[in-house]
Parts: structure tokens; sequence; C-alpha cells
């Protein structure tokens, strides 16, 4: 594992679609050198962040309203646009990790051909999808509120910078 630094935050409000989140997204630069799926998912794991897949980001704004998402990309490079067509344009790139809080709109804006991401939850934990159509809300809103902080950041574990961030909200 490369030294991670310490994680850039990204703060989106209820825009009366999506409701997004009060916890910040979190993005960490080059975590993992060499990047490979295996290494995520053993880091994701070994933190308690379960049930990993490999694929790639949907190109539609959808969230999760029963599941904080952790994504680690080992190949290539996504714009991701978090927050909503409001939000803001992230791109990332092999060996970055992204914390998605449940609520918080996220797409693929655009990607390299190559491009291949680790994705996983909380322990626990199961996501649903959610798109901000009519009718989603105020249930998502209440499925949000039930969603327990996670035990520990998928990078850095118990002690991690998610365990204070989060917490302090």
């Amino acid at each position: 594992m490369a030294a991670a630094t310490e994680p850039t935050q990204h703060l989106f409000a209820d825009d009366g679609v999506f409701p997004n989140s009060r916890l910040p997204v979190l993005v960490y630069r080059r975590v993992i050198a060499g990047a490979e799926a295996a290494g995520f998912e053993q880091l994701f794991e070994r933190n308690g962040w379960s049930s990993a897949w490999r694929n790639g980001l949907y190109s539609v704004h959808h969230y999760h309203s029963t599941a904080h998402e952790v994504l680690g990309i080992y190949k290539g490079r996504v714009t991701a646009r978090l927050g909503g067509p409001g939000g803001i344009p992230v791109t990332l790139e092999a060996g970055d990790v992204v914390i998605v809080p449940a609520g918080v709109a996220h797409k693929n804006d655009g990607a390299s051909s190559d491009f291949s991401v680790v994705g996983a939850y909380p322990t626990g934990t199961r996501p649903d999808m959610q798109y901000g159509k009519p009718g989603e809300r105020p249930g998502a809103d209440r499925n949000i509120a039930r969603v327990p902080l996670p035990g520990g950041d998928p990078v850095r574990g118990a002690t991690g910078p998610l365990a204070m961030l989060w917490r302090a909200k």
C-alpha cells in the first residue's frame, strides 16, 4: 500500500431531488501503488467494508439510501460527478479511493476505456438504488437517517479520518 494522504472533503446539500448528506464525501489519492482489484478488495475487507464487486460506475445520477459506498479505482480514470447535476466533477485515477455517504448522488461523467473499479459497503449493510425520481422521498430520507456510521475507514481502519470527520457531524 502506498502512503495515503489525508482525504479531501466535499459536502453536498439536499437539492430537492437528491438528498445528499451532512457527511462529507472523502477522496483519498494514490492509496495503492500499481493498483490491483484484489489489493482494494483485501484493504476494504480488512477494514470492515465487504460485499466487494468489480465493474464500472453508472452513467446516470444515482444514490444509495441504505448504505455508504467506497469505490477503489484499479484501472484507468473516471470523472465522477458528485452531488447531482449541480454538484462537482472529481477526476479519479488508478489508486484513488472515494467514500460516498448514503444519499449522495454520483455518476460517471466520462471515463477512459480501461476504467475499472472495486466497490464495497460497510459490513452488515446492503445498497439499494435510487435515481432522484418522484416518489422516492420521503422513504429514502427515512432510510438514510437509519444508516449507521461505519465501524471504520475503509482505507485506514478504526482510527482513520472517516471516524473523526463523520462522527463530528
